[in-house]
């Protein structure tokens, strides 16, 4: 009898690990074209992040997109029911060197400190797992964003430097970027001296995802808190590029990989609309990489395909709740989400 009582606890056991994955909200995005790039230098001394140029005009299909950045509570679910293994080290910041590899992975509690935080030390590999688990869960189209689509989303219907506008001195009031409290935390915690913008977001490394006012598609912290990984892999530019909105995976530059949308630790240049970075398709980082959701319209209509799982969107909501109640304390940025 104890036997049998133990098999069917070990059984329900088993079946509530393996519920059906959280849903986040979605944001339909309408189709369009858009000019995609733009024609600033190439960040930084010109090894690292492709260029922006050529401009040129991309015609994209309607998809939804996630509003908020991929959660480390969500990401937990996949590791949890698949037992999949994350890359081992991760690229964190260090004093001396700046920045180091270390034995750090996505749910230390250095990088994760909340779940509703955004998942980092992720590989585009570990991304394009998640969304591909998440598809076979669901039966739904989840994939990675292209880079266009990407872009095209972030702009929001927008021309300027930013999807608030070209004025990059109240960037704070929109993004979780390389501000005075990143600057007191990397020099408390790290011995660093690093140049910031001088305006105070409220944050000094990754916050609770939707802290900051949405875009005009409803879409959240599409710059800064975290860079995102896109499918498309590098290109030193945009020559050749696809015109139709999808990702561009041949002809590749190595095993590089784009991000976009820059992060808590990215200056007003890396958070522009247009801007690209990169990192190796095995590459983690704290510093901090993380991605969001795109879905394929497919077969799901209607509001079941945008709303999410209500339990997620209350949590959320509370996670949003106590951090503007933590800035508040300190005199912190209080937009975001409601």
């Amino acid at each position: 009898m104890k036997q049998a009582f133990l098999s069917l606890s070990l059984a329900c056991a088993a079946l509530a690990v393996q519920a059906a994955p959280t849903l986040p909200p979605m944001a339909t995005i309408p189709a369009g074209s858009f000019t995609m790039g733009s024609l600033e230098p190439v960040i930084g001394d010109g090894s690292h992040n492709p260029r922006e140029t050529p401009p040129h005009t991309v015609q994209v299909k309607s998809f939804r997109m996630a509003r908020f950045e991929t959660t480390v509570a969500q990401f937990r679910e996949f590791v949890a029911v698949t037992g999949y293994r994350t890359e081992e080290q991760c690229w964190v910041f260090a004093r001396g060197d700046g920045i180091k590899l270390a034995d750090v992975k996505w749910d230390a509690p250095s990088v994760a400190p909340g779940d509703f935080h955004p998942v980092t030390c992720v590989s585009q590999r570990d991304a394009t797992a998640y969304v591909d688990w998440l598809a076979q869960q669901t039966g739904r189209r989840f994939r990675l964003p292209s880079e266009a689509e990407w872009e095209y989303a972030a702009r929001a219907g927008t021309s300027t430097k930013y999807p608030s506008g070209d004025a990059s001195d109240v960037l704070c009031a929109y993004a979780n970027m390389k501000d005075r409290r990143f600057r007191d935390a990397v020099k408390r915690d790290h011995g660093l001296d690093m140049p910031v913008t001088d305006c105070d977001d409220g944050a000094g490394y990754t916050t609770v995802v939707g802290m900051y006012p949405a875009n005009a598609f409803g879409l959240y912290d599409v710059i800064g808190n975290v860079a995102e990984w896109v499918a498309d892999c590098q290109h030193p530019d945009y020559a050749g590029a696809p015109a139709d909105g999808s990702a561009w995976t041949r002809g590749c530059e190595g095993e590089y990989f784009i991000t976009r949308g820059g992060a808590y630790s990215g200056s007003r240049l890396v958070l522009r609309s247009a801007a690209r970075g990169h990192g190796g398709r095995t590459n983690a980082s704290s510093l901090g990489e993380g991605f969001r959701l795109a879905e394929d319209l497919g077969d799901c209509s209607g509001s079941r395909c945008t709303e999410g799982d209500p339990a997620f969107a209350a949590a959320l909501a509370a996670a949003q709740g106590s951090e503007r109640a933590r800035r508040s304390g300190q005199g912190g940025a209080q937009s975001g989400a409601k």
